[in-house]
């Protein structure tokens, strides 16, 4: 039984380790494309649940959207030139809070996919940086319309791709949630903890 275990323990290891090794090789591009393809596959399951039990629907469209959003990330492109002055506890709340207000507002547009087909876009910000931020864009390609969307990419301490903003249908929405981070700051003074308890 001890050789076993001997000869077991260094396949399990070498086996983990590719595993890591390939999670990390996986590009911006094949790290949007898999979150996205997931997410339509669990929108068009669960679309039923968007009338009769919304609560779990979005629940499960934000078990995919963990997957590979950083909302942390987000919270910092939202709060914007403010990021510099919140804590961490400030940072972690407020990505909390757009983590909800994502998942609703990215789960109620999905709620009509119907099967349309998703096209990739061909990379508008191609540079010499293979870390450097990229920029994902595909549609949704329907009969009557087309929907449009950006992912904005990035590699975190990891060395895994996630995204940390989005834009669907022509609305950036780390610049606009900013806009209503920015009206909120200073409507209260500057004061990180009262902007987060009157967001919406």
């Amino acid at each position: 039984m001890k050789s076993m275990s001997k000869v077991a323990l260094p396949w399990f290891i070498v086996l983990a380790m590719t595993g890591v090794v390939n999670a990390q090789q996986m590009s911006a591009v094949g790290t949007a494309e898999l979150g996205v393809n997931t997410l339509l596959e669990t929108v068009a399951e669960s679309k039923d649940l968007f009338l009769s039990d919304r609560d779990r629907y979005f629940a499960n469209v934000e078990a995919v959207l963990n997957t590979f959003v950083d909302f942390n990330a987000v919270a910092e492109v939202v709060m914007n030139r403010f990021a510099d002055g919140a804590s961490v506890d400030q940072t972690e709340r407020f990505a909390d809070i757009l983590r909800s207000t994502l998942t609703r507002f990215y789960g109620a547009s999905l709620a009509s996919y119907n099967g349309e087909e998703l096209v990739f876009l061909p990379s508008s910000n191609a540079g010499d940086d293979p870390r450097a931020d990229t920029v994902v864009g595909m549609e949704l390609r329907g009969s009557d319309s087309n929907l449009r969307l950006q992912y904005q990419m990035f590699i975190n301490e990891n060395d895994e791709w996630k995204l940390k903003n989005l834009s669907l249908a022509g609305i950036n929405l780390g610049r606009q949630y900013f806009g209503q981070f920015s009206a909120l700051m200073s409507e209260h003074d500057n004061d990180i903890d009262l902007v987060l308890d009157n967001w919406q």
